[in-house]
């Protein structure tokens, strides 16, 4: 199969700004607690935002990002595990809003904070099976939306504190000259982090950090290396990694294990906290907001979530 290629990014997020001191005034924390355990230091909480109005602004940037016309879109995912509704999906209430054909596939994943991945993947898969049967939809939207705070228990100190609200998306299209490579995986575990159904008229976020941090970090390195292997590169070859933003400290000891310049590994975790598969979009939107992602790069993208999902993908941009 033919790999992909970025061609516009978009981000989105909601407008109340929730600070690590806000938290403190509702939660026994505080400003140094959070920090010190996450490196983040505030987030933004959905008031008046629905998931759709996230996932539509970021797609709709990333859409003019692109330059491309909405008629050569051929597919559209969202990753999310906090849809709107259970149906109809996030993706298929925005389709019409973005002007999209009827003929357009969509669809939402839930693979937790991997679903940005899994979803890249699929897109890349679906796009060269389009290819093959010589449609002219030749572009997809990839979008990672969540709307955590809906699902919080403000009570809980060691989850409220760690997740935010946001949306990324990218448009891609297939490219025969870009090398392209992939790891994805799961392993049953709804003890240590998942999300109740209704409880007490919500359904709450619940996760055992200990656990979550020790197999995130061995999975994350693991994956690294398997994609390093893969392709036959090396890390002084590779230009960037984005880790899924859950946890600074996660991210400072696959680091530490890999033995890795730290310089390579973006964060902007402090502004977003953990957006679970909004996190990879939004860094890949800022960075290149920022000019920083340049054609020819080689960069890896590597999440772990709950399910436990995991994934990465190595790819030149």
């Amino acid at each position: 199969m033919a790999g992909i290629e970025i061609l516009g990014t978009g981000n989105s997020k909601p407008r109340k700004v929730v600070t690590n001191d806000d938290l403190s005034k509702i939660v026994d924390t505080s400003d140094e607690w959070i920090t010190t355990r996450t490196g983040i230091k505030k987030r933004n909480f959905c008031v008046e935002e629905k998931n759709m109005d996230l996932a539509y602004e970021a797609a709709s940037k990333a859409i003019e990002s692109s330059g491309i016309s909405t008629d050569d879109i051929g597919l559209l995912i969202v990753a999310t595990f906090t849809p709107d509704n259970a149906s109809p999906s996030v993706s298929c209430m925005i389709q019409n809003k973005l002007g999209l054909g009827k003929d357009v596939m969509t669809f939402d994943i839930n693979a937790a904070c991997s679903g940005f991945l899994y979803s890249l993947e699929t897109a890349r898969a679906i796009l060269n099976q389009i290819n093959e049967d010589k449609k002219n939809k030749k572009y997809a939207i990839v979008v990672g939306s969540e709307q955590i705070s809906t699902r919080l228990n403000m009570e809980d100190r060691g989850s409220c504190v760690l997740f935010g609200d946001g949306a990324g998306a990218v448009v891609i299209g297939l490219s025969d000259n870009k090398r392209y490579y992939s790891i994805m995986g799961a392993d049953g575990n709804s003890e240590a982090l998942g999300c109740t159904g209704i409880q007490d008229g919500k359904p709450h976020v619940y996760m055992d950090g200990k656990q979550v941090f020790k197999t995130a970090v061995r999975t994350m390195t693991s994956v690294v290396k398997e994609l390093l292997c893969k392709s036959q590169w090396d890390m002084g070859d590779i230009d960037y990694i984005v880790c899924h933003q859950a946890n600074e400290r996660i991210i400072d000891t696959v680091v530490r294990t890999l033995k890795a310049p730290a310089e390579k590994f973006y964060m902007n975790i402090a502004d977003y906290g953990n957006t679970s598969a909004a996190s990879i979009p939004i860094a890949i939107s800022e960075m290149n907001e920022k000019g920083i992602l340049k054609k020819g790069m080689k960069v890896m993208f590597v999440g772990f979530g709950s399910g436990f999902t995991w994934g990465g993908i190595l790819m030149e941009i």
